[in-house]
């Protein structure tokens, strides 16, 4: 593992840029940017339109490591290139910005209020190809509708017995149990989340080192107990459907908690723009995501 990524994610100031639209929230992605659906026909096509916006992003002077630490991908993105190199190398080589990947596979039917991860028959391979692709992470996601105890406990679980068979792959996993913004009692399910998260961390292994990205809590500092554990590299913050203002107000009073916002951070931005105006807009979001994950 890469001494150097490690230390810049364990230390350096700067936020994580989600860049990982799946298939299923692709369209909205590419909506919000200004392609309707009815510019492609086909999902390569659509795939290759992401891609394209994706580029746009990362290339731009405004996306570099003096700001960004890190960037989640899709996987395919990670199959393809920005400029004549494999997406994942140009992020380190050209921008200093360490590459994740994202994983799973998606989310089950809503079961004791949570969403559990779908199975993932060929994770295993997919973890080798990243690695060998020069991947430093991975990514992975629960949703937790509600504050049910056993639901809770099922989906940090889930979380924690994949992150080990990722962190055997010599990769470090990101844990995303995200709590529903929406949630009737998003507080108390914040609460039994910390409670669990705490639990599976003071059991790895002093060399299991792991990352958390968690929704943006109702309390304030209310995950410091994770950031100060051993095990814990760093805890990054979901926008979780929070306006950019919102997330960015709620990250700032967060002490040590930095940004991995994926639709709050490309919020404004338009194909349609020149590239001057894409830039500027561009440099505006990172510019208020990176000041806001300094606190």
């Amino acid at each position: 593992m890469n001494a150097e990524q490690i230390d810049r994610i364990r230390s350096a100031k700067g936020f994580i840029a989600a860049l990982d639209q799946s298939g299923g929230s692709t369209p909205k992605a590419l909506s919000l940017y200004g392609i309707g659906d009815d510019a492609w026909s086909t999902e390569e096509e659509m795939y290759a339109l992401i891609h394209r916006m994706r580029t746009r992003i990362v290339t731009s002077e405004a996306f570099g490591g003096e700001r960004i630490i890190g960037a989640i991908l899709f996987e395919n993105t990670m199959d393809r290139e920005i400029e004549g190199l494999p997406s994942a190398h140009y992020l380190w080589q050209k921008k200093r910005v360490v590459p994740f990947l994202k994983v799973d596979r998606g989310l089950e039917d809503p079961r004791d209020d949570v969403q559990m991860m779908k199975p993932m028959p060929a994770l295993d391979a997919l973890l080798e190809r990243a690695r060998s692709g020069g991947i430093f992470g991975t990514k992975m996601r629960s949703v937790i509708k509600d504050a049910d105890p056993a639901g809770i406990q099922a989906v940090v679980e889930q979380q924690f017995e994949i992150g080990q068979r990722i962190s055997s792959a010599g990769l470090v996993p990101i844990i995303e149990p995200e709590v529903d913004i929406h949630s009737p009692q998003k507080a108390r399910a914040e609460a039994l989340l910390r409670d669990a998260l705490l639990e599976h961390l003071d059991a790895l292994a002093a060399n299991h080192k792991v990352m958390l990205k968690l929704t943006l809590p109702e309390e304030d500092d209310f995950y410091s107990g994770c950031m100060q554990h051993p095990n814990v590299l760093r805890v990054a913050a979901l926008s979780g459907g929070y306006s950019r203002k919102e997330a960015n107000a709620r990250l700032a009073r967060n002490r040590g908690m930095i940004a991995s916002f994926s639709r709050a951070l490309t919020e404004g931005l338009s194909e349609g723009q020149s590239d001057a105006e894409f830039d500027a807009a561009l440099d505006a979001s990172i510019a208020g995501i990176f000041a806001s994950s300094e606190t």
